[in-house]
């Protein structure tokens, strides 16, 4: 048959598909899987077992960063929306920090260039001046007073708020009687009640002065009062009460700084506060600690930022700090237990102070040493002196200079110097380690390493206190407690702030920027807290 036979053929009868039978099973062979979808791969489940297992790991591993750079934003945002809310409220300030302005405050703490705490804090304003407003219309005076104050602290236009003490000023005209304030203010100054309370004769005659300046009782009766309180300064002068004769001084200046006798009282408690400093100096020079110590306090109780009183307090402390070191020397533990007491009453933050509870500690385990041991040759003694000298190597390898105590380089070389004082080996030791103990310093502060760079600076304290270069070595390491403290606020990392000013100031309460970043902690720490 030809081809065209063949196709001729073909277009009468349907052509039946060929079936391929080398897809078909054989007699033995199982049912055949027909192909499924690609998730029932075993392969497939496996690797997708090991990507779950992979991002776990990762989210695991990345928890804290992903915290650190997450949580202080979310934080501040919290901050400012409780801060909307509390002004929506109307709970502009409050004193346990959940008020609108604590709020805003404590978000600008965390994150200066945030522009929205500022805004806050003017829209806080500017409703305290409404608030006042309407307290006004009520007649609620004290109210008045307290939203016009908030007001102005937060820098609110001082044309607007002028013009409501105007009017707060004529409505207490309108509604008080003066003559009856005068009355009393003239009572309360017969009977010698000058100032302390709102019923006293200068508050009562504050108020009458502040809604008709120019009444002419009300002056002469202020006048007349001052003289008397001013004259009740003059007396406690005379007596050494600085403290008394300071208070009154500053409440005189407060009702009227312009008081012809105030300048001849102030140069008085001026000069009374001068002799005080030099005659606490004096003493103090002299070993008369108790008398350094009254005459400091004296110039503390009239002014109490004094920072001439405050070092000199300190100074007073560190020198009973060393008193009981040389009692402690001398093993007399009760004497230099009692000075370490004055010594941590006057300067609890001083390094000196920890460098004697040190020594006394030591001292005590000197007298415990020599009780205990039994009287040795001088082979057993060179042998022990230099298993100490080995462990000493060994603690100052490991940068263990004051701790842990017993084992550390500076404990293991003053029990060798117990032992044998003479040996030239220890005094080579004793020679190696300050060095050592200063590039330590400098090493971990350059790298960073802050807790370390002060373990080094302790130690430096305690194996040469006198040393000049310290006040520079405790300077520099209190601006790093600083800058790192600055940082870790931001970051939200409150506990540490709140550490890093605590180091800062024990080091140097001085240093610049200590008052910019104790402010800034507080407000945090005062917000934040539950």
């Amino acid at each position: 048959m030809t081809r065209e036979d063949h196709h001729g053929a073909g277009r009468g009868r349907r052509i039946e598909p060929r079936i391929d039978w080398t897809l078909t099973a054989g007699p033995d062979a199982g049912p055949r899987r027909a192909p499924g979808p690609v998730w029932r791969d075993r392969r497939h489940w496996r690797w997708a077992v090991a990507a779950a297992i992979g991002f776990i790991l990762l989210v695991i591993v990345l928890r804290q960063p992903l915290a650190d750079m997450v949580w202080p934003q979310t934080r501040i945002q919290s901050l400012l929306d409780q801060a909307d809310q509390a002004l929506r409220a109307g709970r502009l300030d409050a004193a346990d920090g959940s008020g609108a302005r604590q709020l805003y405050e404590a978000a600008q703490a965390l994150d200066n260039d945030r522009t929205e705490a500022a805004d806050g804090l003017r829209r806080v304003a500017l409703a305290a001046l409404q608030s006042a407003d309407a307290a006004l219309q009520q007649n609620r005076f004290d109210d008045v007073r307290a939203r016009l104050a908030l007001a102005r602290d937060l820098q609110v236009p001082r044309p607007q708020a002028d013009a409501l003490a105007a009017r707060l000023r004529a409505r207490e005209v309108e509604h008080a009687g003066i003559d009856g304030l005068l009355a009393a203010a003239a009572r309360a100054h017969a009977d010698e009640q000058l100032w302390g309370g709102e019923d006293t004769a200068l508050p009562l005659y504050l108020r009458v002065l502040a809604l008709q300046p120019t009444r002419i009782e009300a002056l002469e009766g202020r006048e007349d009062a001052l003289s008397d309180l001013l004259q009740e300064a003059g007396s406690q002068l005379r007596r050494g009460e600085l403290g008394e004769a300071a208070v009154r001084i500053a409440a005189a200046r407060t009702f009227d700084a312009g008081h012809v006798d105030l300048p001849q009282a102030e140069a008085a408690l001026a000069a009374a506060v001068d002799a005080q400093r030099r005659a606490g100096t004096r003493d103090l020079a002299r070993g008369r600690l108790a008398s350094a110590r009254a005459a400091y306090e004296a110039v503390a109780s009239a002014l109490p930022d004094d920072a001439a009183a405050r070092q000199g307090l300190e100074q007073v402390g560190i020198a009973h700090a060393r008193q009981a070191e040389r009692e402690a020397g001398d093993f007399n533990f009760a004497q230099a237990q009692q000075e370490l007491r004055l010594a941590r009453e006057l300067a609890p933050q001083a390094a000196g102070v920890a460098q004697a509870e040190q020594a006394v500690a030591r001292a005590r385990q000197a007298r415990q040493r020599q009780n205990a041991a039994p009287s040795m040759t001088a082979r057993e003694r060179d042998r022990r002196v230099g298993v100490l000298l080995a462990r000493m190597a060994h603690a100052e390898a490991q940068g263990q200079w004051l701790t842990p105590p017993g084992e550390s380089a500076y404990d293991t070389l003053r029990a060798a110097q117990a032992l044998s004082p003479e040996s030239a080996a220890v005094k080579q030791a004793a020679i190696r380690l300050m060095p050592a103990v200063r590039t330590c310093y400098e090493d971990e502060l350059r790298a960073n390493r802050i807790r370390r760079a002060q373990a080094c600076q302790q130690a430096w304290q305690t194996l040469e206190p006198r040393d000049p270069a310290l006040q520079d070595a405790r300077r520099r390491l209190a601006e790093k407690w600083i800058a790192v403290g600055t940082e870790r606020l931001g970051a939200g990392d409150l506990a540490f702030a709140g550490q890093a000013l605590q180091e800062a100031r024990r080091l140097d309460g001085a240093v610049a920027g200590l008052d910019d970043f104790a402010s800034r902690v507080r407000v945090a720490q005062a917000a934040i807290a539950p």
